[in-house]
């Protein structure tokens, strides 16, 4: 089984920084890409940022480039998301997803429970 669990979120203050964790877990061969995405209410779930492990790629959405940075430590099979200069619209569940090869399967996909990141003075 592999799961992910993010950690990270809270409450800050237009302009404030936050840092996201995600840790990949269980039977996992190797890992494709490591993603955050973001589920603002009453909107769809939207990609923010993905660690490509092949090449360490990485990909931004616009309304986060210049501000939101996603790294990845290959040992710890964990990725973060610096948060800076954060805007009330940045607010939302944020949820990291992985792609990885498992013992059992060779693509499979795995989501978190999500992580709320709130944006408000």
């Amino acid at each position: 089984q592999v799961q992910v669990v993010e950690s990270g979120g809270g409450l800050v203050q237009p302009g404030g920084s936050l840092r996201l964790s995600c840790a990949a877990s269980g039977s996992i061969l190797s890992i494709y890409v490591m993603a955050w995405y973001r589920q603002a209410p009453g909107k769809e779930r939207e990609s923010v940022a993905a660690f490509i492990s092949s090449g360490g790629t990485t990909s931004y959405a616009d309304s986060v480039k210049g501000r939101f940075t996603i790294s990845r430590v290959n040992a710890k099979n964990t990725v973060y998301l610096q948060m800076n200069s954060l805007k009330p619209e940045d607010t939302a569940v944020y949820y990291c997803n992985a792609v990885v090869a498992s013992e059992r399967y060779k693509n499979l996909e795995v989501w978190g429970q999500g992580t709320l990141v709130t944006i408000s003075s």
